[in-house]
């Protein structure tokens, strides 16, 4: 089954995702579905079959009537074993197919490089696209578990009218009865489980925010107060868990009373009635074995709500997410223009702090930008990324386009901006540079630029080193290191770097300036750093001083130096 993209068009609710479940994945479900049913079917001919040998072999005393009726069970056992087995790969494939389709499109959504409008913290999103989209699509099992304990309930009412009325219409009307009351509960287990749901998500969220964050949290001492935090929403989670299980418990306990009660009731009339002469030994054994049997459906019609009340609020859940509409509306990607490859312009930026911010960059330029405020410089790698893209707060040319216009197959090719904190992936050192498709030779030359090949020697097992997710097992130097080499080896028309060198000490900053200089000019390609480090200030073509969230000054580190009294009180200080 290949995987669908999501609708962004779509009105998308819990009741669409379900239903697109089922409709998406008719063909397996139905044959599925089918092959249950027919298990079932197996399964209340056992019974059946035994009374027929008990009245016409055993009963006889004939040894061929009973061999063959033997081998009619040995054949019905077969039966029903081989329909299951089919029947449940189907289902089960139908049920993996759904899941991976859902985490796929709830990471394409969240993924959007359009930027994605939502409350959700990035471990609710984590747990939506994962339990969530496994929990919704089980409902591909549950549908198939109710047609079958309908078709075996039906079959067993229809087998009972036909050994006597009453025993039959025992089944037929007192089930559905018994049914229905048991379904009063289904909205408030329904409400329930998706609090629940909502409150294990949240957990979720700060435990990933506060996992991420635990060295610096251990920085400031603050560990303390982070676990006091995570307990909080842990008990929240644990009494919203244990409120949903006791009415789970309860409903489930007086489902099972109710089958069991029911399969007496049965039991205890047929013994009536084979009492007074009104059924056979054989018709009194089948009706003993298939008020027995009657328990299993019987439970299934009773709990199955209860499994569909937690699908139906995951897919509330899924459904949210792929409803929340992008950060920022869409623009048809237009070829290039003639302005010369690897030229960036910023035009009238005021987001945040800047005010009417204007910058020109030419091709092949090595510009580096000292912002007198951090936030100013914040400010300006959410414009230069997307993270911020309106009208009203300026506009981001490159190469000719917006960069809202770039086609997103090649934009990252055409420009790259790496933040201060990059993320790193778990794998190996190695599969954290393949990410940028560079060849062997590039990775070399990024990694010689960023001094990076220094990590490599660390390790007996070098580039195949593995590492954890977040690059947890590297050091702040490091992991620094490493995504200025990985943005180096992409190789981009125009690089934006954000403090790509504040962990490594004075030396090695130094051989990373001069690094990214001659890796970069030598292909002319564009660079724009954002720092306040003399070496990379001193290794561009230009500096740009921002002060007040506009351009204060511009031109060489040395020219500013001498004659811009604020720019040297930054850099010497």
């Amino acid at each position: 089954m290949s995987a669908t993209v999501s609708d962004d068009s779509v009105n998308w609710t819990g009741t669409g995702v379900l239903h697109r479940a089922l409709t998406r994945n008719r063909r397996r479900l139905g044959a599925g579905s089918t092959l249950i049913a027919a298990h079932q079917l197996c399964e209340v001919s056992v019974p059946v079959l035994i009374g027929v040998i008990v009245d016409r072999a055993v009963a006889t005393g004939s040894v061929r009537a009973i061999l063959i009726w033997i081998a009619a069970l040995a054949a019905l056992f077969i039966v029903l074993t081989v329909v299951y087995r089919f029947g449940a790969r189907m289902l089960m494939a139908a049920i993996a197919a759904e899941g991976h389709l859902l985490r796929v499109e709830l990471s394409r959504k969240i993924l959007d490089p359009l930027g994605i409008d939502t409350n959700y913290k990035a471990g609710e999103l984590l747990s939506i696209s994962s339990t969530d989209a496994d929990e919704t699509a089980y409902l591909l099992d549950y549908v198939p578990r109710l047609v079958g304990a309908v078709v075996a309930t039906i079959a067993c009412g229809a087998l009972l009218l036909t050994i006597d009325l009453p025993l039959g219409l025992m089944v037929l009307v007192g089930v559905p009865i018994v049914m229905a009351a048991l379904q009063l509960t289904a909205p408030l287990i329904a409400a329930r489980v998706e609090h629940q749901q909502a409150e294990i998500g949240r957990a979720t969220a700060l435990a990933t925010d506060l996992i991420s964050g635990h060295r610096p949290l251990q920085g400031i001492g603050a560990q303390h107060n982070a676990a006091a935090r995570y307990r909080v929403a842990s008990r929240r989670s644990l009494s919203a868990t244990l409120r949903a299980a006791r009415l789970e418990s309860a409903h489930a306990g007086a489902a099972a009373a109710a089958g069991a009660l029911a399969a007496m009731a049965v039991a205890v009339a047929a013994a009536y009635f084979a009492m007074h002469g009104d059924l056979t030994l054989g018709e009194l054994i089948t009706v003993i074995g298939l008020a027995q049997f009657l328990a299993e459906p019987f439970e299934v019609l009773a709990t199955l709500p209860s499994s569909v009340a937690e699908a139906r609020a995951s897919a509330n859940r899924v459904a949210t997410v792929l409803a929340a509409p992008t950060r920022h509306s869409a623009e048809p990607p237009v070829p290039a223009g003639g302005s010369a490859r690897g030229s960036l312009t910023v035009r009238d930026a005021t987001h945040a702090g800047l005010d009417s911010l204007s910058l020109d960059v030419r091709p092949g330029e090595f510009v580096a930008v000292l912002a007198t405020d951090p936030r100013d410089a914040t400010a300006l790698m959410d414009l230069l990324s997307g993270t911020r893209r309106t009208e009203d707060t300026g506009s981001v040319v490159v190469n000719g386009r917006r960069i809202g216009q770039l086609d997103y197959g090649t934009r990252r090719t055409t420009m790259l901006v790496e933040h201060h904190h990059g993320d790193l992936f778990s794998g190996s050192l190695i599969a954290n540079l393949a990410i940028s498709g560079a060849d062997d030779a590039a990775v070399r030359r990024a990694l010689e630029a960023s001094c990076a090949l220094d990590v490599v020697a660390l390790y007996e097992d070098g580039l195949d080193h593995p590492v954890l997710e977040r690059g947890a097992s590297l050091s702040g130097g490091q992991r620094q290191r490493w995504t200025l080499a990985r943005a180096l080896a992409a190789d981009p028309d125009v690089l934006v770097l954000h403090d790509p060198t504040t962990a490594v000490d004075a030396v090695t900053e130094q051989s990373i300036a001069d690094g990214i200089r001659g890796l970069r000019s030598a292909a002319g390609r564009t660079t724009v750093v954002l720092t306040s480090s003399p070496a990379l200030l001193a290794a561009a073509d230009r500096v740009v001083l921002i002060s007040a969230g506009r351009v204060a000054g511009e031109g060489t580190h040395r020219d500013l130096v001498d004659r811009h009294s604020g720019y040297r009180e930054l850099v010497t200080r």
